[in-house]
């Protein structure tokens, strides 16, 4: 498996593990607003869902034909959407489908052919590889597992 290949891989298995450690902390923690007048825990990890849904769906499948990808969802109106659905979701229920739809993710990337991640891609202006494309998407995970790990240790 290449490098950048195994180094995308690890991190969605942590990011599993990691939402899924969030069933033991308490309900007020999973309420808790990661800063003042920012999402709570719940919004944060709830947010995270409905991209990674558009990445297997509306991107993975699209990447190597030569059809033109699928636009983007306007990221405002994705985030409030899931932000609202968070509010209202059982924990558990949300965790559950973190993992479910995170573990239907990793598997698609697993699948993608080594070969391929060296490939030039091109994403509305921007040119990029597998591996870079994928990796943005890692540091958009670490960026907000950060945050919820600072107010977890408060």
């Amino acid at each position: 498996m290449g490098e950048g290949k195994t180094e995308i891989v690890q991190h969605h298995t942590k990011a599993i593990a990691f939402v899924r450690s969030l069933d033991t902390i308490r309900e007020d923690q999973w309420r808790t607003e990661i800063g003042k007048g920012k999402w709570t825990v719940a919004e944060v990890i709830g947010h995270l869902i409905p991209w990674d849904e558009f990445v297997l769906h509306k991107r993975i499948p699209y990447l190597f034909t030569d059809g033109k990808l699928p636009k983007g969802p306007d990221a405002n109106t994705i985030n409030a959407k899931s932000a609202l659905k968070a509010r209202e979701q059982d924990k558990k229920v949300m965790i559950d489908e973190f993992i479910l739809v995170r573990s239907a993710l990793l598997s698609a990337i697993d699948e993608i052919p080594n070969s391929r991640w060296e490939e030039a891609l091109v994403i509305g202006e921007t040119r990029l590889n597998l591996f870079e494309y994928f990796n943005g998407l890692v540091k958009h995970d670490i960026h907000h597992f950060e945050q919820v790990k600072g107010v977890l240790q408060e």
